[in-house]
């Protein structure tokens, strides 16, 4: 090796992201990312292997799209954007995945800061001037575990394995790297550039807790006359769904999830309880919280004093909440899947026909509220619904039956989210995702960073109107045709933010916006065609009114998906 050879810092950039195994670079370049475009260009000349580029014509869905792969992979990946205008696009989707605890290293070039030609990479266009904020991090850093500039092309590859196992680092999440164009351009000794391996400098993950405290956990279940369990993230790792479905049936605990980011459990499992967190808290002697960051409303669900909490989480603490209101009895900071397959060991060991007994007949008392629950949802979805108002619930229930259960669901739809959770069964970890984030718009990118991590299933974005029109659609169908990644979306037109009405009406039940039945929230206009938007990018398109053309409208759009196209389904449910 020649050691006095030099390589530009933008060379170190992608080499250093290869050293990580960064597959993808979600991207949407400036003209600060001259240096990199241009060894882009060079490494493909040279037929050097490179983290694919995923061009998306909005920074919106580059980020989202990192979530969706995230969120089945565990693995972070690099989105590239613009400087302050770029981080500023992307500031929603690093919000969605801060509360979603996923990992993305969001990299933003930086204006030059010379004007006068001094150095490579100069200032040479107006935008330059007007690009250079005085804190540009100040745009996401209430979303960030770790941000920095990269000050020199010798440390690119250190800061780089900084950042990645910082986000990698249990609880996972967004990291922030700012990348001036000089520094990009400077030319470096390769005897200069250093390596950090993994295994040295890699990242931490959660584990498993010492055998006292699983001990206790242990007793205190197998003493429990009516253990319940509340969750919403712990689905991001199939072995934890496994586990605690393990537990669930080995101790009798029934299992609810409170605004669920995923499928934490076995929707036919005769230990799953639904979505009414309440109920089981009414009668519960013992609570645990599994991966949760808001198991229930205080306002509306009232717990029993006497009620012992158990809270095991990967962020226990909820560091990133200035205010959680939740008392716990034992707080635990570990790895769910770890933990309860420990507690499970012990009370494997320790129990006796008695209890199993005891059991046994808890469950059995499950499937009485299990089956009104299923009952109500069936009558529910009898109901189609009329023209230019379709049930939901139908609508969804049909769905559900149209689709296997290897395909993934992207929950988007809000105001019929508990529609979509009851009435779209659910049996494998990992097909059903939903942002945890406040941030709308997320659906359209997520499903396409899904599709990528899972070419061989469909992918289902369900989305309200007023989620739509966030989600950037033309990007979407852009990014789905140029790099063939086909999405089945299906568009719940209730015309408008019908959450909003929502709001007003439990604040004010009795105010003047009832009354005049005005809650500035319609969207509704002369014409709306969203499957137009879709078709535009060559997907294909419908509009549904007529309840009697659901079914068949959901198979024209599943066939043009097995076909290799996306689609997009347009339903007009109705003023809700």
């Amino acid at each position: 090796m020649n050691h006095h050879q030099q390589n530009t810092t933008a060379h170190f950039l992608i080499e250093g992201l290869n050293d990580l195994g960064i597959e993808y670079i979600f991207s949407n370049f400036g003209t600060d990312h001259a240096p990199i475009i241009e060894e882009l260009a060079r490494w493909d000349e040279q037929g050097r292997k490179h983290p694919k580029i995923i061009l998306c014509p909005h920074e919106n869905v580059a980020i989202h799209m990192a979530a969706g792969f995230a969120a089945i992979t565990g693995r972070g990946q690099a989105v590239v954007v613009h400087v302050d205008a770029g981080t500023a696009n992307a500031a929603m989707g690093m919000h969605n995945m801060f509360r979603g605890r996923l990992p993305v290293m969001l990299m933003a070039g930086k204006a030059p800061f010379t004007m006068r030609g001094e150095l490579t990479g100069s200032r040479d266009n107006y935008v330059h001037f007007v690009q250079d904020p005085f804190d540009m991090a100040s745009l996401v850093r209430p979303y960030t575990k770790w941000e920095y500039v990269l000050p020199h092309g010798v440390v690119t590859k250190e800061v780089l394995r900084r950042g990645h196992s910082m986000m990698q680092s249990d609880p996972k999440g967004p990291v922030y790297l700012t990348l001036p164009r000089e520094v990009l351009a400077e030319k470096i000794n390769i005897s200069s550039m250093h390596n950090f391996e993994e295994d040295r400098y890699g990242a931490v993950s959660s584990g498993g807790i010492d055998d006292e405290r699983a001990q206790a956990i242990a007793s205190k279940l197998m003493s429990a006359k009516s253990p319940i369990a509340v969750t919403a993230y712990l689905g991001r790792n199939p072995e934890a769904v496994a586990a605690l479905e393990e537990l669930a049936l080995l101790c009798g605990i029934q299992v609810f999830e409170f605004s669920p980011n995923y499928m934490n459990i076995n929707r036919n499992s005769p230990c799953f309880g639904g979505f009414d967190v309440g109920k089981g808290v009414a009668s519960a002697d013992l609570g645990l919280l599994l991966d949760v960051d808001v198991p229930w409303l205080p306002k509306v669900v009232k717990v029993k004093s006497e009620t012992r909490w158990l809270h095991i989480d990967v962020d226990t603490i909820k560091k990133d909440f200035p205010m959680w209101g939740f008392a716990t009895d034992m707080r635990i900071n570990a790895d769910c899947a770890s933990v309860l397959k420990q507690v499970a060991n012990i009370i494997r060991k320790k129990a006796d026909a008695a209890f199993h007994q005891q059991v046994a007949t808890r469950i059995e008392s499950f499937k009485v509220s299990s089956a009104q629950r299923k009952d109500n949802l069936h009558r529910a979805a009898q109901d189609a619904g009329k023209v230019n108002a379709i049930s939901s619930d139908y609508l969804l229930a049909t769905i559900s039956k149209a689709i296997d259960q290897n395909d993934i669901v992207i929950n988007e739809a809000i105001r019929n989210a508990p529609q979509l959770l009851n009435h779209i069964e659910r049996t494998l970890p990992l097909t059903l995702i939903s942002s945890a984030g406040g941030g709308l718009g997320y659906s359209g990118g997520m499903a396409l960073g899904v599709k990528l991590a899972c070419p061989q299933s469909r992918v289902i974005q369900i989305v309200g109107d007023g989620s739509f029109h966030f989600s950037t659609p033309t990007s979407v169908y852009a990014a789905s045709q140029q790099y063939q990644l086909p999405i089945f979306t299906v568009v719940l037109d209730n015309g408008g933010w019908q959450a909003v009405k929502e709001a007003v009406v439990r604040v004010y039940p009795d105010g003047a916006a009832v009354h005049a039945n005005e809650f500035q929230a319609r969207l509704q206009g002369q014409v709306r065609q969203f499957e137009k938007i879709g078709e535009a990018f060559g997907a294909y398109g419908e509009c549904v009114s007529d309840p009697k053309e659901v079914a068949a409208s959901i198979a024209r759009c599943l066939k043009a998906v097995d076909a290799g196209k996306s689609a997009v389904l347009h339903v007009q449910i109705g003023q809700q």
